[in-house]
């Protein structure tokens, strides 16, 4: 690891969340050979004494001004409604040196509310790591979480991509294996709409569907193969995580999900003929290019 920027700047990383996220970042930055020091905030003690059993923070704390004191780095781990709470509220305890970055599967209403809170000092850069398991908690945190991930940045001015909190930021995530990509918020929103949520929702609703037919129909689930299984892997997915992303990107779930029914209605209509091999092409087609991109 280099550390010629991000000791520099980061002496002191403050994750407001421990979590799976939060917790992956603190044990990546651990193996990744960060020397500085890392707080954790969680109101919890039993996770705050979790986190640092595990090696995930150097010490934690139960409330988060004590946490992000003369902190560099704070990256703020938490639901999306959450980080909307603590975007305004942490603001004038931070030091103005601070960058603050965030997780969050939705951006533009995290930029929109850090665009009034962050004006000058300190910095704010969005961030979402495109890496994630079906289930959440501490106990599911893993330091090789981020390797090989798209890391998306979403700065509130494209100038702010040249400060040099952001160039360390930006070592620092490839540090623990991820490679950064910029977009602004709403470009975000709408691909991870279609990339991201819609088979979250898709997964899930399919999931509940097959529960219902279960009960109802006494459909044997002993038939589900490798297939279903696959396809239904994102339904261990908690709720108290969704909630917030379909709240803050209800617009763009809602056309991805009218362009699935369409899609479906149309695969429906053509299951007698030639016209659904069509599907099949286009399907292989893009399966493919995410080959490629791999």
């Amino acid at each position: 690891m280099d550390h010629s920027q991000t000791e520099l700047r980061f002496q002191r990383v403050t994750i407001v969340g421990l979590g799976l996220l939060g917790g992956s970042w603190g044990l990546a930055l651990k193996q990744a050979g960060f020397a500085g020091h890392i707080v954790g905030y969680a109101r919890r003690a039993e996770t705050r004494e979790q986190a640092v059993r595990i090696g995930a923070v150097d010490e934690a704390f139960g409330e988060v001004a004590e946490a992000i004191h003369a902190a560099d780095l704070v990256i703020l781990a938490t639901p999306v409604a959450v980080i909307l709470d603590h975007l305004a509220r942490l603001q004038p305890l931070l030091p103005p040196r601070a960058l603050v970055t965030d997780v969050g599967s939705t951006k533009r209403r995290i930029c929109e509310q850090a665009a009034e809170s962050y004006s000058g000092e300190p910095l704010f850069v969005g961030g979402h790591p495109m890496a994630g398991k079906e289930r959440s908690g501490l106990d599911q945190a893993d330091a090789c979480l981020f390797a090989g991930a798209r890391y998306i940045l979403t700065p509130l001015r494209p100038e702010h991509l040249q400060d040099t909190r952001v160039l360390a930021f930006l070592a620092l995530v490839k540090a623990v294996g991820a490679r950064p990509l910029t977009s602004d918020a709403a470009t975000h929103d709408l691909a991870v709409a279609y990339l991201s949520h819609l088979p979250q929702l898709l997964s899930s609703g399919l999931a509940s569907l097959i529960d219902e037919k279960h009960g109802a129909a006494h459909l044997p689930l002993e038939v589900a193969a490798s297939g279903f299984r696959d396809l239904t892997r994102l339904a261990d997915s908690p709720y108290s995580v969704w909630r917030d992303i379909c709240l803050t990107n209800s617009e763009n779930i809602r056309r991805a999900l009218d362009a699935l029914i369409e899609k479906l209605e149309s695969i429906k209509v053509h299951l007698g003929d030639r016209d659904l091999e069509r599907e099949f092409v286009a399907a292989h087609r893009l399966r493919d290019k995410l080959q490629e991109l791999s």
